[in-house]
C-alpha cells in the first residue's frame, strides 16, 4: 500500500456535485493498493497511520498522533499512487491492485482505522472525485508499506 497523508484543518470529497465525505481537523489520506497487498497489510498500515506522530503538542512539536486528538480521517482511494513513469511519458499502473482486490482492501483499511477509534469519511471507490483540503503546516508525509521510500 501507498499513502499520501496531509495534516488538514478541513477536507472534503465531492462526487457529481454531492459531498460524499467531509472532515474537520485530522488527516487527508490518499490510499493506493498494490497488487501484492493483503488484509494484514491494510490493518498494519491503518495502525501505523493512526499512531504516526505528526500533530503538534502544546510546545509546538510534532509529538501527537491522530489517536491523541479528536481528529478524523478522510480516506480516498487513488490507484495512481502506483503509477510508474520511469522511462516513458505515459504512466504504467501494472503495480496497482485490480479493482476487486483494491476495493476490498480499501474497505479493510477504513474499517481498521474505525476499529482504532478514528472517525472515517470516504469518497466513492472508482468514482471521479473532487478533493478539497486545507493542509496545515503544511505537513505532507509519503508512506509505502514495502518501505521503498
Amino acid at each position: 500500500m501507498r499513502a499520501v497523508l496531509q495534516r488538514v484543518s478541513r477536507a472534503k470529497v465531492t462526487v457529481a456535485s454531492a459531498v460524499t465525505g467531509e472532515i474537520g481537523p485530522g488527516l487527508m489520506i490518499l490510499l493506493g493498493v498494490g497488487r501484492d497487498d493483503q488484509a494484514a497489510t491494510a490493518i498494519a498500515f491503518a495502525e501505523k497511520i493512526a499512531n504516526l506522530r505528526i500533530f503538534e503538542d502544546l510546545q509546538g512539536k510534532m509529538n501527537l498522533s491522530l489517536l491523541d486528538l479528536p481528529g478524523s480521517a478522510l480516506v480516498v482511494s487513488q490507484f495512481t499512487l502506483f503509477g510508474d513513469a520511469r522511462g516513458q511519458r505515459r504512466p504504467s499502473f501494472m503495480a496497482a491492485a485490480p479493482p476487486e482486490l483494491a476495493k476490498t482492501l480499501y474497505a479493510e483499511f477504513c474499517s481498521a482505522l474505525q476499529a482504532l477509534g478514528v472517525t472515517v469519511a470516504t469518497g466513492i471507490f472508482q468514482a471521479t472525485m473532487s478533493v478539497e483540503l486545507v493542509n496545515e503546516g503544511p505537513v505532507t508525509i509519503l508512506l509505502d508499506s514495502d518501505k521503498t521510500f
